[in-house]
């Protein structure tokens, strides 16, 4: 395959050369934060990569040495409404639909912070290599959301259901070493190796029958998918109908405004006394 780029996306970076599809968050300014265009931009590469015979690994990453992937872009998401975020889950979907069914090993090359939103986006991809300053985690009830796209129906099933519920309720932060010896990525290497290696892994894949990849992938996937897409869709209905709430405003109104967000006082017990 001779090297191709397509410079038609204002959002990622997509190329493909000797075998390889890469496609990178290029939002770097925001920390790769993804709004609604991202993802879809982001649906149409995976759709390409999928759809092209000569592509047999497909590499994900970020642009920079800062952040893979900071989650939603916190202005949007500010600004939903129930109707507006029942249409971004519906892109959340297609995206995912676009990458586990490809039908092709898709690496995660993680270069600094998988967050939120961009911790989903790793989970969804088959394997991770983490350059050694990444960090992960989750951002759901910290802002007054869930992750519903990926994580509460993988995360689990990649560390253990007592790991995953505290990477999930307590909204830390992890780092590289700490993933690698959970099981949560598959390898963790110097930022300056990161490509190399991502590139290295895509090619020894290459070596291997292309059927019996998509096999695997799709067996891998079968019993997951049992919960996954219904997780997905119940869990994204759920949280829009939360999004108009008083409480999810609290999350990033106060990222927005520099301030830890009070969620306690949705605890008061308004059981009024005779």
């Amino acid at each position: 395959m001779n090297a191709h780029v397509r410079s038609n996306f204002t959002d990622i970076l997509y190329e493909k050369t000797d075998g390889v599809a890469v496609i990178t968050i290029n939002r770097p300014d925001s920390y790769n934060s993804v709004t609604r265009h991202s993802l879809e931009e982001l649906t149409q590469a995976f759709t390409d990569a999928a759809e092209d015979g000569e592509v047999g690994v497909i590499i994900l990453t970020g642009a920079g040495e800062k952040s893979f992937c900071s989650g939603g872009n916190m202005q949007a998401i500010s600004e939903r409404t129930s109707h507006v975020k029942r249409n971004h889950i519906r892109s959340m979907g297609h995206l995912a639909w676009a990458i586990r069914n490809s039908g092709k090993p898709v690496i995660a090359a993680v270069n600094g912070y998988s967050i939120g939103l961009g911790h989903e986006l790793h989970l969804i991809c088959d394997i991770t290599i983490a350059a050694d300053h990444a960090k992960f985690g989750q951002t759901g009830p910290k802002m007054g959301s869930v992750p519903v796209w990926s994580a509460t129906q993988l995360l689990h099933r990649t560390v253990g259901e007592k790991r995953a519920r505290e990477i999930l309720y307590f909204c830390r932060q992890y780092t590289a070493q700490q993933a690698l010896d959970w099981g949560l990525v598959n390898h963790v290497v110097p930022m300056s190796e990161l490509r190399a290696t991502a590139m290295a892994w895509a090619q020894e894949l290459l070596d291997k029958s292309p059927t019996s990849l998509r096999i695997a992938k799709i067996a891998f996937n079968a019993e997951s998918d049992q919960s996954f897409w219904a997780g997905m869709a119940t869990g994204g209905e759920l949280l829009s109908q939360h999004i108009d709430t008083e409480e999810f405003v609290e999350g990033p109104s106060a990222w927005l405004e520099k301030r830890k967000p009070n969620f306690r006082k949705y605890r008061v017990n308004k059981t009024k006394t005779s």
